[in-house]
């Protein structure tokens, strides 16, 4: 699929450090998931690395980018549609606060709106995360100290997971974070 790359998210500084999170991460029989993959430069980092990997996005150029690099991309709302289970789930989610009349209204704001706190995408995704996570399942959510991280974990603390950071680092005016979130397997019951 040809594609505009003026429509898809450069890879940057979270981008990265999501990637470096995961590659430390990863194992070899996990099966990877990355929702909102972009470029698709941290799924192409994974693919020699695990025992599958797979992407969605709902960015239709981030689709054809995804493919033109080899990973099986999945054109999707974050992941609906998909069953799993997967090991590890990877999302650097849009998480800029945006406001209503700060929107771009095109296929890259998808990629930066966060909704007024920063936490909109990460709130349904938190919701769904847990439907196609295997049992031990974990997920690399990389947030920005703009989204408030505490909010974060308190949102996937009260979903019963545990959050633990994973990495952090200082970019321009935020600092960026990759939480480690997993099941809180004591909290589970039959």
């Amino acid at each position: 699929m040809e594609y505009q790359h003026d429509q898809v998210y450069e890879p940057a500084e979270d981008t990265f450090l999501l990637r470096d999170a995961a590659l430390a991460e990863v194992r070899p029989d996990d099966r990877v998931l990355e929702v909102g993959c972009g470029s698709g430069a941290v799924s192409t980092s994974l693919l020699d690395r695990a025992a599958s990997v797979v992407a969605t996005d709902i960015n239709p150029h981030a689709v054809g980018a995804g493919w033109e690099r080899g990973v099986e991309t999945v054109r999707t709302d974050l992941m609906a549609g998909l069953r799993g289970p997967f090991d590890l789930v990877l999302f650097n989610p849009p998480y800029l606060p945006t406001q209503p009349e700060e929107r771009i209204d095109d296929w890259l704001e998808y990629a930066l709106d966060g909704g007024p706190t920063g936490r909109a995408t990460i709130e349904r995704f938190a919701a769904d995360v847990g439907r196609v996570l295997a049992p031990f399942g974990r997920v690399l959510l990389l947030v920005s100290s703009l989204t408030d991280p505490d909010e974060v974990r308190k949102l996937f603390a009260c979903l019963g997971y545990i959050v633990l950071l994973a990495a952090e680092e200082k970019a321009e005016d935020e600092d960026l974070l990759v939480l480690r979130i997993s099941r809180d397997l004591c909290r589970l019951t039959r």
